[in-house]
C-alpha cells in the first residue's frame, strides 16, 4: 500500500495527480532518490499551484509541503492521534532512515464497519440469567416471550421462532405444502437465501425483475409470470423498502396462489398502514448480526392459519408429534431457536424503537448531505411507505460520477470505510441460470452493478457520517480534476 503512495519529489505535479487519484487517500508522500521522506502534496496543494501560475510538468518539490508532520513506525496509537487535527488527517510513518514504511489516519486506526450491532441492552442481563437457570438449548422461557413480544409487533397472531432467516422461509414453503411441480415466482435481486429456500423444498423457482424505483418485485412481471404450476409469489423487501403490496395483492385475488413475505431486512417497515410481515400467507424474518436487531443468528417466520401453524411447529422440531415424545409423524427438520439467542432477541426487541428511530435518521442524513452529488440515485420515498433502510444503498451513474461502483468501493476500503456492492442478480449466477423469466432482465443488473450500501449501523456517530460524505466528495472530486486536465492535455496534443 505504502508504495502506491511514494513520488519523487522531481516528478512532476501530473505524475502526483496519477498516484492521488489511484490511492484514494488523498495525498502522495514525496521522497528523494534514496526513498527518504521530504514532503507531502496533496490535490489541494497541486490546485494551489496551478492557480500560482505553475503547470502540470512542474517539480513536486516545489510545491509540496515540506514542514509536514511524520513519526516513527513504532509510535503508539495514543501518540498518533494527538498529532491529528482538523489540518492533519494523515501522518506517514517512518523508518529508523526516514523512509516511509506506513501511514495513519482516523479511519485506519478506526475503520467503519458498514454494519455491527447494538448491545447496549439487557442483553448480558437476560443471557446470564439462562446461564444461571441452565436454560440454554430450546426449551427455556425467553423463547416464548420473545414469540409473543415479536407478534405483538408484528401483527400475526402466530410467530415461530427459528435458527436462522433461511430456516424461517424453508420452513414456511414446507408448511405451505409447497413441492415438486409447483413454481414460486420472486425477484432475481435479492440475497441467495430466498432463492435457496425454495429450492429446498423440490419447487422450481422462476426469477423476474424489479421495479427501477423501489427496486423491489414488478408487478407487472408477476402477472406475466403465472402459469398453472405457480403456487407461490414471494415478496422481499429489500434493504427495507416495503414492496406494492397493494397491487400484488390484487394480481393475486381470486387465485389459489400464497404470498410470502421475505422481510429479512425490513423489520419496522410499514406498507399503507400496516407492518411488513403482515400481508403474506406466511413471512420470514432475519436477526443475523448485522440486521436491525440481532440473536447472532436466528430468524422468525410469521403464519396467518393456525393450522399452517401448527404444522410449522412440529416441522422444525424434527416432524415430532407435539403429544408423543420421540414419535414422528413426518420428516421435519432441526430449526429451533436457543433460549439464549431468544433472551438476546427481547433485550434486542426493547430497544427496536431506537434502531428504527436511528436507521430514519442516518438515512436523511446521508440524503441531505449527499444530494448534490450528481450522478447518485437514492432511495425512493413513497408516501404510502417506511422503508426502514436496513442498509442506505445508492446507484451510481458512473458517466456523471466519473468513477465506477466497484472504483469507488475500493477507494473507500482503503481510506478505512467498508461497504457493500448491492446483492448480484440471481439469474446470473451459476447455481439459478435456468430459473430466469427471460435472459436478460435489465433493472435488476442495471442495479446490481452499480449499486452500493454505506454503512448504516445504528450505533453510527454523526461525526462517521460526515467522514464518510467528505470522502465520497474527495474522491469524486480528484477524479474529475484529474479527468479535466486529462481532457486539457489531450486538447493540447490535438491542437
Amino acid at each position: 500500500m505504502i508504495d502506491s503512495m511514494l513520488v519523487n519529489q522531481d516528478d512532476t505535479l501530473w505524475g502526483a495527480l496519477q498516484i492521488i487519484d489511484a490511492n484514494s487517500i488523498g495525498v502522495a508522500f514525496a521522497v528523494d532518490e534514496s526513498r527518504k521522506l521530504t514532503g507531502i502534496i496533496t490535490d489541494g496543494d497541486i490546485r494551489r499551484g496551478l492557480l500560482d501560475g505553475k503547470s502540470l510538468d512542474c517539480k513536486v518539490r516545489l510545491v509540496m509541503n515540506a514542514s509536514c508532520v511524520s513519526l516513527p513506525i513504532g509510535a503508539t496509537s495514543s501518540e498518533i492521534f494527538s498529532n491529528f487535527s482538523n489540518k492533519i488527517r494523515i501522518l506517514p510513518l517512518l523508518d529508523e532512515t526516514g523512509r516511509p514504511v506506513d501511514f495513519a489516519t482516523p479511519r485506519r486506526l478506526h475503520k467503519i464497519p458498514v454494519a455491527e450491532p447494538d448491545m447496549g441492552g439487557n442483553e448480558m442481563q437476560y443471557v446470564e440469567k439462562c446461564l444461571n437457570d441452565n436454560w440454554i438449548s430450546s426449551q427455556g422461557p425467553f423463547v416464548k416471550e420473545f414469540e409473543t413480544k415479536f407478534s405483538e409487533q408484528v401483527g400475526v397472531a402466530n410467530a415461530i421462532s427459528t435458527s436462522s432467516g433461511t430456516t424461517a422461509l424453508h420452513l414456511g414453503l414446507a408448511a405451505l405444502g409447497i413441492g415438486p411441480g409447483d413454481e414460486v415466482i420472486l425477484p432475481s435481486l435479492t440475497f441467495a437465501a430466498s432463492i435457496n429456500a425454495i429450492l429446498y423444498t423440490g419447487a422450481t423457482p422462476v426469477l423476474v425483475d424489479v421495479e427501477p424505483d423501489t427496486w423491489n418485485i414488478d408487478p407487472d412481471e408477476i402477472a406475466r409470470a403465472i402459469t398453472d404450476r405457480t403456487k407461490a409469489v414471494m415478496v422481499v423487501h429489500l434493504y427495507g423498502q416495503p414492496a406494492r403490496m397493494d397491487k400484488i395483492k390484487d394480481i393475486l385475488r381470486g387465485r389459489d396462489i400464497f404470498l410470502i413475505e421475505d422481510a429479512a431486512e425490513a423489520l419496522g417497515a410499514i406498507y399503507k398502514g400496516e407492518p411488513v410481515g403482515s400481508f403474506g400467507d406466511v413471512a420470514a424474518f432475519s436477526f443475523f448480526g448485522n440486521k436491525i436487531i440481532t440473536t447472532g443468528e436466528g430468524g422468525m417466520l410469521m403464519v396467518r392459519d393456525p393450522e399452517v401453524a401448527a404444522r410449522a411447529r412440529i416441522l422444525r422440531d424434527h416432524g415430532m408429534n407435539p403429544k408423543r415424545k420421540y414419535w414422528h409423524d413426518c420428516v421435519g427438520f432441526n430449526y429451533r431457536l436457543t433460549n439464549i439467542q431468544a433472551a438476546i432477541g427481547v433485550a434486542q426487541l426493547e430497544r427496536l424503537d431506537f434502531f428504527l428511530a436511528r436507521k430514519l435518521e442516518i438515512a436523511e442524513s446521508y440524503t441531505t448531505k449527499l444530494k448534490d452529488i450528481e450522478g447518485f440515485q437514492f432511495p425512493v420515498k413513497l408516501p404510502e411507505s417506511r422503508n426502514m433502510y436496513w442498509l442506505f444503498s445508492v446507484v451510481l451513474d458512473s458517466r456523471k460520477t466519473g468513477i465506477s461502483r466497484d472504483e469507488l468501493i475500493d477507494a473507500m476500503l482503503r481510506g478505512g470505510i467498508e461497504t457493500r456492492p448491492v446483492f448480484p442478480p440471481l439469474h446470473k449466477m451459476p447455481p439459478y441460470l435456468e430459473y430466469a423469466s427471460r435472459p436478460v432482465l435489465p433493472v435488476s443488473e442495471h442495479l446490481a452493478y452499480n449499486g452500493l450500501s454505506l454503512p448504516s449501523s445504528p450505533n453510527m456517530t454523526i461525526e462517521a457520517i460526515n467522514d464518510i460524505e467528505e470522502f465520497i466528495k474527495h474522491v469524486l472530486n480528484v477524479r474529475n480534476f484529474k479527468i479535466t486536465h486529462q481532457n486539457e492535455v489531450l486538447k493540447g496534443e490535438d491542437t
